[in-house]
């Protein structure tokens, strides 16, 4: 591909100029490019420029675009119903993917699901649960978490630019504690720390609802929950009451090798929240919990008009087939290990930008920018560089972390080794210290 600017006198050109006319500048995008065509793991542009995806619309395609048991399953959908709302006339395609995941949930107890829309549909649902099942109302989140963009997932949201710039109020009865990141000096003692200065300070464990962590960061900066933590998060909602909610909308779905990154730690979450890659592309969420909490809330209580789509539910069974696989999930680690070798190898070559902390869980991986080599000092224009550059040589790759300086490999699992080798080897170019790129 040519390493020519992106957007000249182009069909792309002229989107840029629409966009923003008639689009709200706070709607963000990462690449400026305009999408014409996927399949698999490739993306054409308007402009014909083919790329090979690594963001995957931001972990949504983990069989890839337009896989063809999910778009045979959505078209047999397609010519019965497409909507009802589940809250009028119920249909099998919901009962089904919730009897799915209810098997498939990452407790020993029996399981109930509700099934809705978006990611942070799904995280204030499991709020809502938590909330009535205990009577209670404060909910403790992390720095560095993302949980969505409505006013209750801003809150528990730890990341101040860009998601709450100009917010001056969240409210939500929501505390805030520190997730470990060793880069950083933030260690699991510390964590656990903070979280008994909450308890003494300001809160008794009695208020608290619920804990929401995610078992893999993901716009913080792909940061793994240690399983020291997540089995003493566990102890201490035994110990007082409080609903452990598995924020696993980036994280799950096979994304680490598991169905749920949670499994890695052999802790029991009392509720899960899914979405991005459980309906191949199509927009679907839900919560699945423990039955006995999830059936505190009354009927009414917990729905939307379109959650739980016919068209949703038919892709995610789709997706679910595929994913659930063993060689499904033995594939996607083999890939995880062999990135993970890739990145190691560049991290000790002295003519590269120095990269380091790579970290992640199977294929679910992530590496930061930083100053020097041997050093920790996150540098965010490095990352937003390497980006840039593996975009014109044609790989989508997006970034992350508090600081910018995380580079996020989100890639679809059933890419070929073809693909893969090819995407490495423009990273390995995008990484370069003096070329620009080229």
């Amino acid at each position: 591909m040519s390493t020519a600017k992106i957007l000249d006198d182009s069909a792309g050109e002229s989107l840029t100029k629409r966009r923003a006319a008639a689009v709200a500048q706070g709607v963000g995008s990462a690449t400026p490019v305009f999408a014409a065509r996927a399949e698999g793991e490739f993306v054409w542009d308007v402009d014909g420029r083919k790329y090979i995806d690594f963001a995957g619309g931001i972990g949504v395609l983990a069989v890839g675009h337009r896989h063809p048991a999910v778009l045979a399953a959505v078209r047999r959908q397609l010519d019965l119903y497409t909507h009802t709302s589940f809250q009028v006339m119920a249909y099998e395609p919901y009962i089904e993917l919730a009897e799915q995941l209810n098997r498939l949930a990452p407790f020993s107890e029996p399981a109930k699901t509700v099934l809705l829309t978006t990611g942070v549909e799904a995280v204030e649902a499991a709020v809502k649960i938590a909330r009535v099942a205990t009577g209670r109302s404060a909910v403790i989140a992390f720095s560095g978490a993302f949980h969505g963009r409505t006013h209750l997932g801003m809150a528990l949201t730890g990341k101040s630019l860009p998601y709450k710039r100009g917010l001056s109020w969240l409210g939500a009865d929501v505390y805030r504690i520190p997730f470990p990141v060793p880069q950083y000096g933030v260690e699991v003692a510390d964590t656990l720390r903070a979280l008994d200065t909450c308890f003494r300070c300001d809160l008794e464990p009695t208020r608290v609802a619920a804990i929401i962590i995610e078992p893999v960061q993901g716009e913080g900066g792909f940061h793994v929950a240690p399983p020291a933590l997540l089995q003493a998060l566990r102890r201490i909602c035994d110990e007082h009451g409080i609903v452990f909610i598995a924020d696993e909308i980036q994280a799950g779905c096979a994304r680490t090798g598991r169905m749920f990154a949670i499994e890695h730690s052999g802790v029991e979450p009392d509720l899960v929240t899914v979405a991005k890659s459980l309906a191949g592309g199509f927009p679907l969420s839900g919560v699945v919990g423990r039955a006995r909490i999830v059936d505190a809330v009354q009927p009414g209580g917990l729905g939307g008009t379109y959650g739980g789509s016919p068209i949703g539910c038919a892709a995610a069974l789709a997706v679910l087939n595929i994913i659930s696989q063993p060689s499904f999930l033995e594939r996607s680690l083999q890939i995880g290990a062999n990135i993970k070798a890739r990145l190691e190898a560049f991290a000790a070559r002295a003519e590269l930008l120095p990269i380091a902390n790579i970290r992640g869980l199977g294929p679910m991986l992530a590496f930061d920018l930083v100053k020097s080599r041997g050093s920790v000092e996150p540098d965010g224009a490095a990352a937003k560089v390497v980006t840039a550059r593996a975009l014109q040589l044609g790989l989508v790759i997006l970034s992350c972390g508090s600081f910018g300086e995380t580079v996020r490999i989100l890639l679809p699992l059933t890419l070929s080794d073809e693909s893969l080798q090819k995407a490495m080897q423009i990273l390995e170019k995008a990484l370069g210290a003096k070329q620009g790129g080229s």
